[in-house]
């Protein structure tokens, strides 16, 4: 078994610097959603860019994790100034209601953390319509004939409208909240059988996913996989890994459904067999050994899904999940992380795609599932997916 004391003082050491880090940094940027940062600051994503697209600026679909940092640490810590600041992040929020055009399948991600955790907290009825509104347009992108939840809009010399994506496992969950709130069920229907479809199409015999498949839209036949933000296709893109895994583990949460938990259980033992034994996690498990791109938010967000599954499963599995999530998390603790003033994140080394033009920069969900990783250690986590 675990040390536990150990742990335990290594929980309270690390508690106390990410307190004390978003104490500073979020009087900071009170006034930003940040995404990432620019020579150590926090950009903002609600500054209104003339250039940007639709699904830039407001509507960018990492804009709730800093309202969701902002939840956890007033959940954690009972300090109204977070509270204050969540709000600021999630009534801006609503520019991206209004424009419509920008949006896409990742609403979850966008009103989960910040509409869904706000109304768990406070019974805020602003926040409960909010989500609803959000939820609807999700369940609105739902394709009958191949029983999957569309991923983005349309995109310029790209034919998406059969288009889904891994990553559409953590918005989902909206769609689980909206009946379990409302009572209607057709919410969680169709969350199911996207889900069944992703398990079905997306997850290998050996554990590893696709990123993007392609379905028909008119027939919902399988079309192709393509590799996305990973190496190439039949790669396996670590963060895609990481959605399907902590993904599967949100659906069994959820409903209770066992083939969720075996899945969410077979992506674990994939990734698991491929964490370098130095514990940093590269931007795909298949990808040249150089140059050495890697990705400190997959293993962030594997962390989170680890521990998660390690509550599911019987005393003597539980070491085999909780051993690999605290080596990454301490792997990014000691090697990852910036506890200074220095930088407005946390994390350093993220990646957003293999193909990217950057490479190794700090994200703003690579610091949230980090802060959610640590929290779910101590048992104190606020859950809203």
């Amino acid at each position: 078994m675990l040390n536990i004391e150990k742990q335990s003082i290594w929980l309270q050491d690390i508690e106390q610097r990410i307190i004390q880090k978003l104490d500073w940094v979020s009087d900071k940027s009170k006034n930003k959603i940040p995404y990432t940062t620019v020579n150590g600051v926090h950009d903002d994503r609600s500054v209104e860019n003339p250039s940007s697209t639709h699904a830039d600026g407001i509507n960018w679909w990492t804009n709730g994790f800093w309202g969701g940092m902002m939840w956890q640490m007033y959940h954690n810590t009972g300090q109204e100034k977070y509270k204050a600041i969540a709000n600021i992040s999630e009534d801006k929020l609503d520019a991206g209601l209004q424009q419509y055009y920008g949006l896409h399948h990742d609403v979850g991600f966008m009103w989960l953390p910040t509409s869904v955790a706000n109304y768990k907290l406070t019974k805020n009825p602003e926040s409960r319509k909010r989500a609803l509104h959000a939820a609807n347009l999700l369940a609105g992108r739902y394709n009958p004939m191949g029983e999957f939840i569309r991923a983005w809009n349309d995109i310029s010399g790209e034919d998406t409208r059969g288009w889904a994506i891994i990553d559409c496992m953590f918005n989902i969950p909206l769609l689980y909240w909206a009946t379990e709130e409302t009572g209607d069920p057709r919410f969680m229907q169709i969350a199911l059988k996207h889900a069944d479809t992703v398990m079905d199409t997306f997850v290998r015999p050996d554990g590893s996913v696709n990123h993007i498949v392609e379905f028909d839209p008119f027939t919902g036949d399988v079309i192709k996989s393509y590799g996305g933000q990973g190496y190439a296709e039949g790669s396996s893109w670590t963060r895609g890994q990481t959605w399907g895994l902590y993904g599967f583990m949100m659906s069994y949460i959820h409903t209770g459904k066992k083939e969720y938990l075996d899945t969410a259980k077979r992506i674990a033992h994939y990734f698991i067999a491929n964490i370098p034994d130095n514990g940093i996690i590269p931007i795909d498990f298949r990808q040249p050994k150089e140059p050495a791109y890697e990705d400190s938010t997959a293993a962030a967000i594997a962390a989170c899904g680890l521990i998660e599954i390690s509550k599911a499963v019987e005393l003597h599995e539980k070491d085999l999940y909780l051993k690999p999530a605290l080596k990454l998390l301490k792997t990014l603790d000691e090697d990852r992380a910036d506890w200074t003033t220095e930088c407005d994140c946390i994390l350093k080394n993220g990646s957003a795609a293999y193909h990217a033009k950057e490479h190794h920069q700090s994200i703003i969900y690579g610091d949230y599932y980090f802060i959610e990783a640590i929290y779910k250690l101590k048992g104190t986590d606020l859950y809203f997916w």
